[in-house]
């Protein structure tokens, strides 16, 4: 889309501005708008059910994406301020994380917490170009520079009021908002096709890897029934055993605590503890900490239901609520058994092993595990498989990586459109009527 700029120009006054229309107008927000005007009492019906959202249920591109139904008794004291539609919620504390959405037909009973800012706009500025100047970078960044504080920078709604926003004649308003109603919903209709198309990518590598690892890699080979419900039929070569007879569970501890820390996830598999979970994590001290060679399988015995398993491909330590085994006998590859154990299929076999309440409190524990039924194909072909899963599946990131680089692209350019309208850098009067 090629825009032209307005035909003439003034300065703003404002340095992060620069120049504006010439027929805009550059104000304080507190002369167009009112700030936190409704909160709830504390003579509220202790049974009042309110729908309760929080910052960290907040995303400025997304806008809400986390409701909490809660009774007001059981609300927290920060659960007070009340909205409507038109609204434009600002965090002011944690301002870096840049909060910002405005409320569309919100729930009668919908709440935000006092750690925003309830922007309301008055008759000189429509609820419509609000939602977007309100979350241009200029005002964001003003925002985010006016916070004080270190570990949770914040403004006060008075010095947040005292910010200047450009404002066009109401009608020219209207026009920017509806311009970008249509232009930001092609982007993000985009948007919403890469992102279902990386979701496809990723189902199709998944079913690749399940399929390799149970079938391996002759189409035409035999298979026979392995009698185990979530590996189905098997190459009639192969054998099946229970983890019990490839694996023993071991348990030695470290003496110093000065090993490498390694920690496991459903994503990452085991991997080296970064040293932000260290921080945040760390014991006092390591020593206890149960050891692990690189090749052993640990799991994650509270999140094993969600695939927090693999192999460890380098030496070091766990937490002690981690379970180490190791192989028995040194004929199988631990990259085939790292892919194998965290596919759906065997995830399944895992959840109905598990003992314990459904996802909060499942456990897998080593007496559960090590009756687990698994196959256990030939060492050459083990190999195999994980090379030729490395190849494909490297095509599939490259792709991904692509999509990704697009997305990240089409976002930045939302955000540059949004920016260039309500600072008047183009004009899209012409565009909206189109």
């Amino acid at each position: 889309m090629k825009l032209s700029p307005y035909p003439k120009y003034k300065p703003s006054g404002v340095e992060w501005l620069g120049e504006v229309p010439e027929e805009w107008d550059i104000c304080r927000l507190k002369y167009v708008s009112s700030v936190n005007d409704d909160v709830l009492g504390e003579n509220t019906d202790p049974d009042f059910e309110m729908i309760y959202v929080d910052i960290s249920g907040v995303d400025s591109l997304s806008g809400i994406q986390k409701k909490e139904s809660i009774r007001f008794e059981s609300a927290p004291s920060r659960a007070r301020r009340k909205v409507c539609n038109g609204d434009v919620i600002v965090s002011t504390v944690r301002t870096y994380l840049r909060a910002i959405v405005p409320i569309v037909d919100p729930d009668d009973n919908l709440i935000v917490s006092t750690g925003f800012a309830v922007i309301r706009p008055k008759s000189k500025m429509d609820s419509s170009f609000a939602a977007y100047v309100l979350r241009a970078p200029y005002f964001v960044d003003s925002v985010v520079a006016r916070s004080v504080g270190v570990s949770y920078p914040a403004i006060n709604a008075s010095d947040l009021l005292d910010l200047s926003i450009v404002l066009p004649q109401h009608t020219e308003q209207l026009t920017i908002a509806a311009f970008l109603d249509r232009e930001t919903a092609r982007i993000d209709a985009l948007i919403a096709k890469k992102l279902r198309q990386i979701e496809l990518l990723q189902e199709k590598r998944a079913t690749l890897i399940s399929h390799v690892l149970t079938h391996g890699l002759n189409i035409n080979v035999q298979l026979k029934g392995s009698d185990v419900k979530w590996l189905g039929e098997i190459p009639a070569h192969w054998n099946v055993f229970r983890a019990k007879v490839v694996f023993c569970e071991v348990n030695e501890r470290s003496k110093s605590g000065q090993e490498e820390l390694l920690t496991v996830s459903h994503i990452t598999g085991v991997t080296r503890r970064s040293g932000k979970d260290v921080n945040m994590f760390m014991a006092e001290t390591l020593e206890g900490y149960k050891k692990c060679d690189a090749g052993d399988l640990v799991i994650n015995t509270m999140w094993a239901w969600m695939g927090a398993m693999g192999m460890a491909m380098e030496d070091g330590i766990v937490s002690p609520s981690y379970n180490v085994y190791r192989f028995r006998k040194p004929k199988h590859d631990p990259r085939y058994y790292d892919l194998l154990f965290r596919t759906k299929r065997f995830i399944s076999e895992v959840i109905c092993q598990s003992q314990g309440v459904w996802s909060s409190r499942l456990r897998l524990y080593p007496e559960s595990f090590l009756e687990i039924r698994i196959p256990c194909p030939p060492l050459g072909e083990q190999r195999m498989m994980v090379e030729a899963i490395e190849r494909e599946t490297g095509h599939f990131e490259i792709l991904k990586q692509k999509i990704e680089s697009s997305i990240s692209t089409l976002r930045e350019y939302r955000i540059a459109l949004i920016s260039a309208a309500v600072t008047g850098k183009i004009d899209v009067r012409k565009e909206a009527l189109l």
